[in-house]
């Protein structure tokens, strides 16, 4: 079962997505916020998977929410999918940067807001369709205070060579079953991979490994 927290400033809004999410048999929705400091109690109270973020919220918003929820080591396991109505490049840029493993935007079809939920649920980043690779890029090439202290030289040492192909693949933007498919394996031993890649790399999930590729140039658009 996937356990799903709501952070929105609009009680319509959150009973709409509750409604839609606990309609699920593999979903269950666990608390409710109406603004970021209630988006983090909610994280510490109730320990969801995933926990559905909007960014404009009075107060503390769904940013800084953010923030503060990954840089707790108790929370390292809630994945944030930030929602917003506005598909903004500076929004992507900041959600990417606060360490959000997704991004869409409130007018996503109800099914792709459900699958969305269990991609982020099962480790993987996701962005909406309108966000490009150049927003990646952008960020890949900011200074990034939390990153670790890896230095680019140390890269081909610290990984495998499947585990820096792997990197690669999933910064191209293969999931999981492609990667296998190409290299006619099982899913298991792709999962394998990319753990033991992200831990190496010291990346909370997916799009930080992403992230981390573009920046040290193991990708390039």
């Amino acid at each position: 079962m996937i356990r799903v927290a709501l952070a929105d400033d609009q009680l319509l809004v959150r009973t709409g997505f509750r409604a839609l999410l606990d309609a699920e048999d593999d979903i269950e929705v666990v608390g409710e916020a109406s603004d970021g400091n209630e988006a983090v109690a909610v994280c510490i109270d109730r320990r969801p998977d995933v926990i559905i973020m909007d960014i404009r919220m009075p107060g503390c918003d769904g940013l800084e929410a953010t923030r503060l929820i990954t840089a707790r080591d108790d929370l390292a396991a809630v994945k944030v999918l930030i929602l917003t109505t506005f598909e903004l490049d500076e929004y992507v840029f900041e959600a990417l940067r606060a360490g959000a493993s997704g991004f869409l935007v409130k007018h996503t079809q109800p099914a792709e807001l459900i699958q969305a939920v269990r991609v982020i649920a099962a480790g993987q980043a996701l962005l909406s369709p309108g966000v490009t690779r150049r927003l990646i890029t952008k960020f890949a090439q900011e200074p990034a205070e939390t990153q670790a202290p890896i230095a680019p030289d140390s890269i081909v040492d610290l990984l495998t060579t499947r585990e820096l192909e792997v990197v690669r693949l999933v910064a191209a933007g293969l999931s999981n079953d492609e990667i296998a498919a190409r290299w006619v394996v099982s899913n298991a031993t792709v999962r394998t991979h990319v753990s033991r890649a992200m831990s190496k790399l010291q990346a909370r999930d997916r799009a930080q490994m992403v992230v981390f590729a573009y920046r040290h140039g193991l990708v390039r658009i």
